[in-house]
């Protein structure tokens, strides 16, 4: 049998042309391996900076100084790069803030003081010299911090009077008991003062409730975490929830609004696991308002309908980041934040194997314009607010910066690679640029987020410790408590004071009586006017 092969095809030597093509598609596909190792290492040390490394993001800060040194040590690589010119527009230096004093701090001189003599035994009032007795010239005060932590039980005796002419004559004798002053929570042992004492536990010092049964037990003192939770949900239902209505109908009459939202766990809700992300959608009044609120609003979801059921038919201006949902609402000014386009530039600067290029051009750019905002913060010359005083350097400094810093990303935008980090802060920017800028066309306006961010950062500090909420009722409660100690905390209110006396005085008034006199802002007025010093 004669086996059959396949002859085989002459082998033809490729052309100049096809050798050409070929290394031109291997370089392209080497330089996208490249370019895609490049953004690799990118997230790869941003993620090891975010994790072990400050987020600050000064420019005097250690990793700027070594941007700039980098960048000038780096100048054959950065020969193709055309330096970003910001506008001299003349501005004034800013006041220097005055250095913080080191060393101990004196105590505070409202304390009180209770004092304790130590004298010399008789046999030393002697003169070790001349052997005379000696007279006390003077005394050396030395001040220590004492603290007490104690547990009083408060007994309520109410007396009981009954008729005698009655025991003897009638059927029935009446009995007539001293009235028992409404109680923050009927039932319960638990006073106004132990009420606050767990919610600025839980709320301000983010100790969640296990801890605190725990220190509460060391005391000498059993209460579950179960009791606790209730008094927290019991005092919000009942109490609480009057104040944040108030406060929410003074907020939505403010003419601006900043808006931020953040993830909440609850364990038990229908229809959902508990692993599922539920949200704390967060509104706060502008820095300057005389009123300054913070209130959080329990959801469970991320979609646009929750803010808009919030903030319905109220118009104004609304401080917000680039997330769809809040671009959504209609009949107000849409204001975008600043830090964030900054804050990407940042990454970027430090994600960078040797810092420098673009991105640090960038910031000098939101250097400048940050510059302009903390004149604006100062004093403002005579017959000037502090909104007409902004508008009027915004429109004489921060114009020409930004007319420059968009020119620049404009210019800069088909040169960077657009999935670096790099092209995304670029891609961000142009994208906000008309929600960036707006601010710059009113004085009221703010440049940024970060007031809000401010507020929103206790709330994540604790979410570290308690991880979770049990239940929406709890998770409602916390809405609510953290909105009342924030906006304590903006109205420059101590939380545990203001809630001891809130607690104290709302079992007192009746559902629709007038509670203006005990909103934060108000509080901190009859403070002022109890202790004018």
């Amino acid at each position: 049998m004669v086996e059959w092969r396949a002859s085989p095809r002459p082998y033809r030597k490729p052309t100049t042309h096809e050798l050409e093509a070929l290394i031109a598609a291997l370089k392209a596909e080497n330089e996208k391996l490249a370019q895609r190792v490049r953004h690799l290492e990118e997230q790869l040390r941003l993620e090891r900076l975010h994790r072990y490394a400050p987020r600050s993001e000064k420019l005097k800060d250690r990793i700027f100084n070594e941007a700039e040194q980098a960048s000038a040590e780096e100048g054959a690589e950065q020969d193709d790069l055309e330096p970003a010119v910001v506008p001299d527009t003349g501005r004034p230096e800013g006041e220097t803030p005055a250095p913080k004093k080191r060393g101990r701090k004196p105590l505070p001189a409202d304390l009180p003081r209770q004092r304790i003599e130590h004298d010399l035994p008789e046999d030393r009032k002697a003169c070790p010299c001349c052997r005379n007795r000696m007279h006390r010239m003077g005394e050396n005060v030395t001040e220590q911090l004492h603290i007490e932590v104690k547990a009083t039980v408060l007994q309520h005796v109410r007396f009981k009077y009954a008729c005698r002419h009655c025991e003897r004559t009638a059927l029935n004798t009446p009995i007539v008991i001293a009235p028992m002053p409404a109680q923050p929570l009927p039932g319960s042992v638990a006073t106004a003062s132990t009420l606050a004492l767990v919610l600025a536990n839980k709320y301000v010092d983010g100790t969640p409730l296990y801890r605190l049964a725990d220190a509460l037990a060391r005391a000498n003192v059993s209460v579950g975490r179960g009791a606790l939770a209730n008094w927290v949900i019991r005092s919000s239902e009942l109490h609480l929830q009057r104040v944040y209505d108030a406060l929410k109908q003074t907020l939505r009459s403010q003419p601006l609004i900043h808006g931020d939202e953040t993830w909440v766990k609850v364990l038990k809700e229908d229809g959902r696991d508990a692993q599922t992300k539920s949200y704390m959608w967060v509104y706060r009044s502008g820095q300057d308002s005389a009123q300054p609120v913070v209130l959080f609003d329990y959801q469970p979801g991320r979609g646009q309908e929750h803010p808009q059921a919030f903030l319905a038919s109220w118009g104004g201006l609304l401080m917000s980041d680039g997330y769809d949902a809040w671009r959504t609402l209609s009949g107000v000014t849409h204001l975008g934040c600043m830090a964030h386009a900054r804050r990407k530039f940042t990454d970027a600067l430090k994600a960078m194997k040797k810092p420098g290029g673009l991105s640090l051009q960038a910031l000098r750019f939101f250097e400048a314009l940050y510059e302009v905002e903390r004149l604006a913060r100062q004093t403002p010359p005579d017959g000037k607010t502090r909104a007409e005083y902004a508008l009027r350097l915004r429109q004489q400094h921060s114009v020409p910066v930004l007319a420059a810093f968009k020119n620049w990303l404009d210019d800069q935008a088909p040169n960077v690679l657009p999935e670096s980090l790099t092209g995304k802060a670029i891609a961000y920017a142009r994208n906000q640029w008309d929600y960036l800028a707006r601010y710059a066309n009113d004085g009221l306006a703010p440049i940024d987020n970060n007031v809000l961010e401010r507020d929103i950062r206790p709330f994540v500090t604790g979410r570290k410790n308690w991880l979770f909420s049990d239940t929406v009722a709890g998770a409602k409660a916390s809405a609510v408590i953290y909105s009342l100690v924030l906006t304590c905390r903006a109205c420059d209110v101590e939380p545990y004071a203001w809630l001891c006396h809130v607690l104290a005085e709302l079992p007192q008034r009746p559902p629709d009586a007038d509670i203006e006199d005990l909103l934060p802002f108000n509080f901190a007025k009859h403070a002022e006017t109890v202790n004018p010093g």
